[in-house]
């Protein structure tokens, strides 16, 4: 009785894993009760409830996970808000569902500026949005906890006052939160957070759009290493567009309609013509591929051809390739780097001609 009850008090925003991290530790659900409950292993169950255990550094993310705890319930040692006794439990959580949608559509707009901040202070009631110096949003201590909690927002920077910026999963949720204002939108919704159109360019305003979600290297290049930089430069994802772009001008990708070419080709019906199964395309694109990936060698032009070439993301190809979890994204940025090396030196920074 005491688990559904659990169940109803809790907000419907709350995430998942959030949602079996209180039952487990407010009401003693076990973790096999709560694997029943879920359809799953209780394996499965431990990794989600220490995924939120480990976000309890963050401090409004243990705020709102004490504001979710029973007034009788006993003490949680990883609690650092409440080991210092600035927060009661049992405080009332005020925030719905449709005042969560309304601020995410407003303050998320404003997160995703260069340079936007959240601030949040231990004696400042609200959190405000910095762009350099200049405020340009407040908003709720409540609605930053459940943005904190919901994983829209990071802590970039800790002390007396910590700041915070948005995240992949904030970038996503505000696309989603967007799309579903129009009722074309809505349908599209979840298709639509995994689609980035790079800029149009000025020489070509009516030219097409790369999604930029499309490429493994694309979203490679969005992640940053342990000194917050990026973990590909933009001239490794253009090397590897490049790379990609005379592939698909050659025409070297695998056939997926009948092959007319012997059809149409008079007095040659019975021919053999060699080059059949590279489906014509451009010849020069063919040979830039070609000599790109022998400069490459074996290894590293292996693992360009998959990701950048025939848009295989990096855990299919490592196993392809029969390689370690996890090692290919290192071995892709070393190619990366050995293309646009070989970019450089052979066309000299220069993007060749079409054809």
């Amino acid at each position: 009785m005491t688990t559904i009850l659990t169940k109803e008090i809790l907000p419907t925003w709350l995430p998942g894993h959030a949602r079996l991290y209180v039952r487990h530790i407010d009401e003693g659900v076990s973790l096999r009760a709560l694997a029943r409950d879920e359809g799953c292993h209780p394996s499965t169950i431990l990794r989600r409830i220490r995924r939120i255990e480990e976000q309890r550094d963050d401090p409004l993310v243990d705020q709102m996970l004490e504001k979710l705890r029973r007034p009788n319930a006993p003490k949680h040692s990883a609690g650092a808000m409440h080991r210092q006794g600035e927060l009661g439990q049992g405080a009332q959580i005020t925030i719905t569902e449709a005042r969560l949608q309304q601020e995410a559509r407003r303050i998320l707009r404003r997160l995703i500026e260069p340079g936007a901040l959240m601030i949040v202070a231990t004696d400042m009631d609200k959190a405000v949005i910095l762009r350099g110096t200049v405020r340009i949003a407040v908003l709720e201590r409540d609605v930053a906890q459940a943005f904190a909690v919901q994983d829209w927002i990071s802590v970039k920077h800790t002390g007396r006052v910590v700041s915070y910026e948005i995240t992949m999963a904030g970038r996503a949720a505000l696309k989603r939160l967007v799309a579903a204002q129009t009722p074309e939108g809505t349908k599209k919704r979840f298709a639509d957070q995994h689609r980035a159109f790079d800029k149009v360019s000025p020489q070509k305003p009516h030219g097409p759009r790369n999604n930029l979600y499309e490429s493994p290297i694309g979203v490679l290049s969005r992640r940053r290493d342990k000194n917050g930089d990026p973990f590909l430069t933009p001239a490794m994802v253009t090397a590897g567009e490049r790379l990609r772009e005379d592939f698909e001008l050659a025409q070297m990708g695998p056939r997926v309609t009948q092959n007319w070419d012997r059809f149409l080709t008079v007095g040659d019906r019975s021919g053999y013509n060699p080059n059949a199964s590279l489906g014509g395309g451009s010849e020069h694109a063919r040979e830039r591929v070609a000599a790109a990936l022998a400069d490459l060698g074996p290894g590293l032009g292996d693992m360009a051809l998959r990701c950048c070439c025939y848009l295989e993301g990096l855990e299919a190809a490592e196993k392809r390739l029969g390689w370690s979890a996890r090692s290919g994204k290192i071995v892709l940025r070393i190619a990366l780097q050995r293309l646009h090396r070989h970019y450089q030196e052979k066309y000299g920074g220069e993007h060749p001609l079409i054809g």
